[in-house]
């Protein structure tokens, strides 16, 4: 059987046609270091060397044997390397599960920290709702996940991420667009555009529970799912919307946000979720980067 000391041995002679450079290059004397080459014919049963007392050179076999050898080596070295840098959490893929909207601000933010700090890391993002995700997560089928609450499920550990205010969405030719802040009581009876109540479940329940508290019933025309169709209808005047403050980056011309007034904040939250016991150092690495990540 091949064995990759006997390898090492075959290289550094071949490479240095010299029994004595190739000993020391080895750190070894030359009785093991000729041991070894033989026991190496042997095993392949050919002549690999021609030794006379003078000179080393490759015979034929030898000659073709050389690259596989080194090739061989280099594969293990590689092989190593890379487990040390996995086992390490610095190598490998971490599939990331997103909701549309974080990609708005805080999914580009972490990504670029990702890729600062763990560049032999592979990222495989996909996009999917929070319930797609918390199902793909328990399957294996991604590592981790940034979810909307809740984040109470049992197989699961959950940090947050990201709390972002609510921020007014008004058209630019709508009389609110002069105010420099709103109260949710300036949405009473105004054309509103709403959250789907499944679709988009998590922001349809923050929104109508701000409103209620504040007693506010708006006049709802429209509920969508996506944030950015949201801010088109609201662009094209039909009503004002609430939306979360990294909206704005979308900056669809025609549309200004304002901050709210609110006795109470209740901001947007996104959570990073994770298999409970997961053993992959690449999620540790992952948590330790959200934790540095500066607020945007």
């Amino acid at each position: 059987m091949l064995d990759f000391s006997h390898l090492r041995c075959f290289s550094a002679v071949a490479e240095e046609l010299h029994f004595g450079r190739a000993a020391s290059r080895l750190n070894m004397t030359q009785p093991p270091l000729s041991r070894q080459i033989q026991v190496l014919e042997r095993v392949l049963d050919v002549q690999l060397l021609d030794r006379t007392s003078r000179s080393v050179r490759l015979t034929a076999a030898g000659r073709s044997f050389l690259p596989e050898a080194q090739r061989i080596l280099r594969l293990a070295e590689t092989a190593a390397h890379v487990t040390r840098q996995v086992a390490a959490g610095k190598a490998g893929v971490l599939k990331l599960g997103f909701t549309a909207a974080s990609a708005y601000d805080f999914l580009p933010r972490l990504v670029t920290a990702c890729r600062a700090a763990l560049p032999d890391v592979t990222l495989s993002l996909r996009e999917m709702v929070t319930k797609d995700q918390v199902e793909e997560l328990l399957a294996g089928r991604i590592d981790a996940a940034l979810v909307r609450p809740p984040t109470t499920h049992p197989d699961l550990t959950a940090v947050r991420a990201l709390a972002e205010p609510i921020v007014a969405a008004v058209p630019a030719d709508h009389p609110l667009a002069g105010r420099e802040r709103l109260a949710l009581s300036d949405f009473q009876a105004e054309p509103f555009i709403a959250y789907a109540p499944h679709e988009a479940r998590y922001f349809h329940d923050l929104v109508v529970g701000l409103l209620a508290e504040a007693g506010v019933q708006p006049n709802v025309l429209q509920q969508l799912t996506q944030i950015h169709s949201i801010l088109a209808l609201v662009r094209a005047g039909l009503g004002l919307a609430l939306v979360p403050a990294a909206a704005e980056r979308l900056r669809f011309e025609g549309v200004v946000f304002r901050p709210l007034v609110l006795a109470q904040p209740r901001p947007a939250e996104l959570f990073l979720a994770w298999r409970r016991g997961d053993d992959d150092p690449l999620i540790g690495r992952l948590v330790a980067i959200l934790a540095a990540l500066p607020e945007g």
